[in-house]
């Protein structure tokens, strides 16, 4: 019987030691048709630049190419970081995807730029203030409303005759939870790194709500930091992966992601654990059972619709087999071929 609660997946294409980020690409697209052939909901590409540990610097390519090696699951961006990109080109981009693979994709937007201050100046990123601004060019471009005489009133967007694809913005703190209802766009907080509480941020989404073309209903999505293996002591090795490369991104040290072996050994200090228990709090590791319930417990608590798992490990094996496990103890099973109607579903 299929479960309740919908899972998907948030793929960050995490490259680990002794491998390529070319490698870790590659290995994105064996995780994407894991997940279409388990029957997780959604695939979701975050966009990050300048990090070694990170090899998801261009969702759109990610999203193409997972979705013409797919049948069935949505895939998206978790999300495009607005501040990096034109908005016409955001709206060009994906029109075209949802053109080539009709009712099988999101657009995900998020208004932090996803790296370092040096790695942003390069890519010219924008003040994260100007995010509004950019919503509405992107909206007047995708409506049509840019006003008689505004110099983009002329703009022919290619292609035509193409839907923008559902809309989710993305937060970690709430801020722009208001700003997502009032929009009728769908919401997604970032509970796989954020401390902050989801519920607060959720509450204030679905009282601000307006119903729009593609979301007649709030939608609200869980994103939450998950890893699962056949027993206890198994997943919490494999976990010290994640640990040791959250405490090393807090010193500000840009590294792959460890291995177990080598995290098993690494000489914490006391500030240091204190560090890894704040993690460890944060995410979910077990066995599949206790995994499901607490993410259950968690999407219930925040009044979450949906759960989104980001799930980081040196093995790419390891993390095919910790979705392949939560799928099995979710029940999940294949469903039809995806459309437009299925964002909500």
């Amino acid at each position: 019987m299929s479960h309740a609660l919908p899972l998907s997946v948030l793929d960050l294409v995490p490259v680990p030691e002794g491998r390529s980020a070319a490698d870790a690409l590659r290995d994105a697209r064996r995780l994407a048709q894991a997940a279409d052939r388990l029957g997780y909901a959604r695939l979701w590409y975050a966009e990050h630049h300048g990090m070694p540990s990170i090899a998801s610097a261009s969702p759109e390519v990610l999203i193409g190419d997972a979705a013409g090696h797919t049948t069935r699951i949505r895939v998206g961006s978790g999300g495009v970081m607005l501040p990096n990109h034109v908005p016409l080109r955001v709206v060009e981009t994906y029109r075209t995807l949802a053109a080539l693979y009709d009712g099988r994709i999101d657009l995900g937007i998020g208004r932090a730029g996803g790296s370092d201050q040096r790695t942003l100046m390069a890519l010219r990123s924008l003040d994260g203030n100007e995010f509004a601004r950019q919503i509405a060019e992107m909206r007047a471009f995708e409506y049509g409303e840019f006003p008689e005489g505004h110099p983009f009133a002329a703009v022919g967007v290619v292609p035509d005759e193409v839907r923008l694809p559902p809309v989710f913005i993305l937060g970690s703190s709430g801020a722009s939870a208001e700003f997502a209802g009032l929009n009728g766009y769908g919401y997604g907080f970032a509970g796989h790194f954020s401390h902050s509480p989801a519920a607060p941020a959720f509450e204030a989404y679905r009282a601000a709500f307006r119903p729009s073309r593609d979301f007649p209903e709030p939608r609200t999505v869980l994103c939450l930091a998950a890893i699962t293996a056949e027993e206890e002591d198994e997943a919490r090795f494999l976990a010290g992966s994640m640990e040791l490369s959250w405490l090393r991104l807090r010193r500000g040290e840009m590294r792959k992601i460890a291995s177990p072996e080598e995290a098993a050994s690494y000489p914490y200090e006391a500030q240091d654990r204190a560090v890894v228990e704040a993690y460890r709090r944060m995410s979910i590791t077990g066995t599949p059972a206790a995994v499901l319930a607490e993410i259950e417990d968690r999407a219930r608590e925040a009044g979450a619709d949906e759960a989104m798992l980001a799930t980081n490990l040196w093995s790419q094996e390891a993390r095919i087999r910790s979705f392949t496990l939560l799928a099995g103890a979710a029940g999940l099973s294949e469903a039809p071929r995806a459309t437009r109607e299925t964002a909500l579903a």
